[in-house]
C-alpha cells in the first residue's frame, strides 16, 4: 500500500467518522468471474478472493459500527451456472459458515451471523454449516451479519404471502389483517431493520432481485470496481456519499 493511499485513507475515515453511517448496509457482490476473467484466472478463483473480501467488509463495519450488514451472495438465478462452479461455490459457503461459527472475532463482537433464502435447495453439507454457525451465534446482538445465499426478492415476497395465506386458512388470521408490518414480519428478514444503503460493486446499475420489498426506502450506491477489488477507500467513499444526500423517507 502506497503512502498516498495510506494518508487518502486516514483522510477519508477521519472524515466518515463525523458523520451518521448507516445502521443497515446491505451489499450486493458483484464481478468475481469478470475479475477472473480480466486476469486469465478461473472463475472459481475469483469467488476465493470475494471470500476473502468480504472478510475485509466484516471488519470495516464493524470498525464504523454499522451492526447490521447484509449480502447477496448467491441467487436463485445463479443455480443455472456450470456444475464445476456450483460445486466450488458450495465448498466456500460451506467453509465460510463453518469458520463463521468459530471465529473467535465473531464471539468477542458478539456477531450474529444468519443465512437468508431458499436452504433447502443447498447441500445438506451447506445446511449443516448454516445450522452451526447459526446456533453457535444466536444469542448475539451487538451486531447482525446475514449472507443471502439461494435467494430471489421475489420468491420472498411469494413464500410470505402463502405464510399469510396459511394462517387465514387456519383461522389464525383473517384477510383484514394483512398489512406492510404482517408481510415483513414473513420475510426471511424479519426482525432485521430495512436497510439504510445498498452497495453494488463492477458498475453495474441494477438491484438484481435483491431484497425488493425492504429496498422501499434505501439509498443506492453503484461502485465501479469488480467486487474482488473492493478497497477500503472505495467502502469510505460508499458510506461518505450516504451521509451527503438528504434521507426524505417518502416526505
Amino acid at each position: 500500500m502506497s503512502p498516498v493511499y495510506k494518508l487518502y485513507e486516514k483522510r477519508l475515515l477521519s472524515q466518515v467518522r463525523k458523520g451518521p453511517v448507516p445502521n443497515h448496509l446491505a451489499v450486493i457482490m458483484d464481478g468475481n468471474r469478470r475479475y477472473a476473467e480480466s486476469l486469465g484466472l478461473h472463475p472459481n478463483e475469483g469467488h476465493v478472493v470475494g471470500k476473502s473480501i468480504l472478510e475485509n467488509l466484516s471488519d470495516w463495519c464493524r470498525n464504523l459500527n454499522i451492526r447490521y450488514l447484509t449480502v447477496y451472495a448467491f441467487s436463485l438465478e445463479n443455480f443455472g451456472r456450470e456444475e464445476e462452479e456450483l460445486e466450488a461455490l458450495m465448498d466456500l459457503f460451506e467453509e465460510s459458515f463453518r469458520s463463521a461459527g468459530e471465529d473467535p472475532r465473531v464471539h468477542e463482537n458478539k456477531v450474529r451471523v444468519r443465512a437468508l433464502g431458499h436452504r433447502e435447495l443447498l447441500p445438506d453439507r451447506v445446511v449443516e454449516a448454516i445450522e452451526y454457525a447459526e446456533s453457535r451465534t444466536k444469542d448475539y446482538k451487538e451486531y447482525n451479519y446475514s449472507l443471502a445465499v439461494a435467494y430471489g426478492g421475489r420468491q420472498e415476497i411469494v413464500r410470505s404471502m402463502k405464510k399469510i395465506g396459511e394462517k387465514i386458512e387456519s383461522g389464525e388470521i383473517d384477510s383484514n389483517q394483512i398489512n406492510a408490518d404482517l408481510i415483513s414480519d414473513n420475510l426471511y428478514t424479519s426482525g432485521l431493520p430495512d436497510p439504510d444503503l445498498i452497495l453494488r460493486t463492477s458498475g453495474e446499475e441494477r438491484v438484481s432481485n435483491f431484497l425488493l420489498w425492504q429496498l422501499a426506502y434505501s439509498e443506492l450506491y453503484f461502485a465501479d470496481v469488480f467486487w474482488p477489488e473492493l478497497r477500503k477507500i472505495d467502502f469510505l467513499r460508499a458510506i461518505r456519499s450516504f451521509q451527503h444526500r438528504k434521507r426524505r423517507l417518502g416526505h
